[in-house]
């Protein structure tokens, strides 16, 4: 779907939303909403960024010639690809602290849910930086670059355009699962409507205004990686021409 398609279905989806939500019940108590929502994308941006930092280590990890560091790598993405997310939170969130300091809710989903994502988003990582040509690898050796330099000048610039459209899909796979979050009390857009279902039983309202909010969000999201992905490939487009 294109930019503009996804910005008039944002638009309709925010003007029905807002309808709706005017005619609800809950017209009044939209504070309770928005503090959940603020909740969700406080969570939402720290473990984007946190789950980019694990991806790039773990990825380029995978890479490395040293072999500890490469087992490490694989030992990690494999767990956390191949266990649930909701039992990796449980146990981030309540078996953890028996063998240590008690960790926050807050910071104990943000963790959860990066170390998760960031798991799949490391095999983005090395697939795009394996796609990288190798002729270009073998010109930054001709001219002597170091292999930081190589790495940060050469390659990253390159595979990053490679990593962007799967790393969009990432990030609403990211949105999705800061759910989870409210299974350890934390007072996110899941969590403010199960409590509002609980004493209010306007079940019908309540989770189709929560979904309204989460459906709007997503594409937000949707279409900010479609800009980054289509002011990337200009920049490459100006360079290739």
């Amino acid at each position: 779907m294109s930019i503009r398609a996804l910005t008039i279905t944002l638009i309709c989806t925010l003007l029905l939303g807002t309808y709706y939500f005017l005619r609800s019940p809950f017209a009044g108590n939209y504070g309770v909403f928005l503090d959940g929502a603020k909740t969700t994308l406080i969570i939402l941006g720290a473990s984007a960024v946190l789950s980019t930092l694990i991806a790039f280590a773990a990825g380029l990890g995978r890479l490395s010639p040293v072999l500890p560091v490469r087992w490490l790598a694989i030992a990690y993405i494999e767990i956390f690809r191949g266990t649930s997310a909701l039992v990796q939170l449980f146990w981030l969130f309540y078996v953890l602290p028996l063998f240590g300091p008690t960790i926050e809710p807050m910071t104990a989903g943000i963790l959860g849910v990066s170390l998760n994502v960031g798991a799949y988003a490391a095999i983005v990582v090395e697939a795009s930086v394996r796609a990288v040509p190798k002729s270009q690898i073998e010109a930054s050796i001709a001219l002597n670059l170091g292999d930081f330099a190589r790495l940060r000048r050469i390659i990253l610039p390159q595979a990053i355009r490679i990593m962007i459209p799967p790393f969009g899909n990432l990030a609403i796979q990211l949105f999705k699962l800061t759910a989870l979050v409210s299974f350890i009390g934390i007072s996110d857009l899941t969590y403010t409507a199960y409590q509002l279902n609980q004493t209010t039983y306007l079940t019908v309202q309540v989770f189709t205004i929560v979904l309204f909010m989460y459906f709007a969000i997503g594409l937000s999201i949707t279409i900010l990686m479609k800009l980054l992905e289509k002011r990337y490939s200009r920049g490459f487009g100006k360079v290739a021409a």
